[in-house]
């Protein structure tokens, strides 16, 4: 057994698609996701000292003040912006990002080890777009990676805003990690896939949403080679001189949304915490303009 093992382990130490057809799969999938986006204005491709990182720029209304970038959830990537576009658009200049490391069209090529790794790239990435200063906004482990980097290398930043971040105030529910590990194993049947995604979004459908579809895709058929996050100390998240925004989801299951709540309003020296009651995991979705207004409010 032990033989068998050693046989059919992954040993390669960056993420990677499992096959060619997998990858066409995924990517078949991506450009259908990307078709309820606008138009790019433009496609960066940026080289940092771990992966080519892709971005995404949308003109919007302000174009001189600093842009909004977004970061996506697991296996997201910048499609699953589709829905909050069109009303951050009327804010600001936005960006995309695909997570360095997960599937989307960013490419790993050196492994990512630490937390301060998972800081460098995206500061490395950053530090090459042409304006000056930056509004962080991340959703779920994109929120965890927001405010990662705002600990670690926040030159950049000029806020950050958080939407239900997992790691980053409160950890993982039980029910978060025991449904995680069945929909972890590549084999698994996609049905399993489709119910844990529709468990985060508190029972919404997903099985004809094509970015639902785009992120079963990535849990199929790519292999995650990133540390888990580390859950932040209230000596770090104190450390964050930067204006944050925090909107927990009232009904996550991925967490004690109160108890997240209370926790960033006791350590974040310059924070705002906003609840949304009733909202799932997938407040992005759910609640896109209201989002977009409270962010206005609070980046004026």
């Amino acid at each position: 057994m032990s033989v068998l093992w050693l046989a059919f382990r992954d040993t390669t130490p960056v993420g990677h698609f499992t096959s060619g057809g997998g990858h066409d799969e995924f990517m078949a999938a991506y450009r259908q996701a990307m078709r309820d986006l606008p138009e790019p204005d433009a496609t960066l491709d940026l080289r940092t000292g771990f992966g080519l990182v892709r971005m995404y720029r949308f003109d919007g209304a302000d174009p001189a003040r600093a842009p909004i970038v977004l970061l996506p959830g697991r296996a997201a990537a910048s499609p699953m912006w589709a829905g909050n576009l069109s009303s951050l658009l009327r804010l600001r200049t936005v960006y995309t990002v695909d997570l360095l490391g997960e599937p989307g069209a960013s490419i790993q090529n050196r492994p990512i080890e630490s937390d301060a790794d998972q800081a460098r790239w995206l500061h490395e990435a950053l530090t090459q777009m042409p304006e000056p200063g930056v509004h962080l906004l991340g959703v779920s482990i994109g929120g965890w990676t927001a405010m990662n980097l705002a600990i670690r290398q926040p030159e950049k930043i000029e806020s950050v805003i958080l939407l239900d971040p997992v790691m980053t105030f409160a950890d993982l529910s039980l029910g978060a990690i025991l449904r995680s590990i069945p929909v972890s194993v590549r084999q698994a049947p996609r049905s399993w896939r489709d119910g844990f995604n529709s468990w985060t979004a508190n029972g919404a459908p997903v099985e004809d949403v094509p970015v639902a579809q785009m992120i079963e895709s990535g849990m199929k058929n790519y292999v995650l080679k990133l540390p888990g996050p580390t859950r932040f100390s209230t000596r770090q998240l104190a450390s964050v001189d930067k204006p944050v925004l925090v909107v927990m989801a009232g009904a996550s299951v991925m967490h004690d949304s109160a108890a997240a709540a209370r926790f960033a309003e006791e350590n974040l020296k310059r924070g705002t915490v906003l609840t949304y009651e009733g909202a799932s995991h997938a407040v992005n979705g759910e609640q896109p303009d209201r989002i977009a207004t409270d962010v206005g409010r609070f980046l004026r």
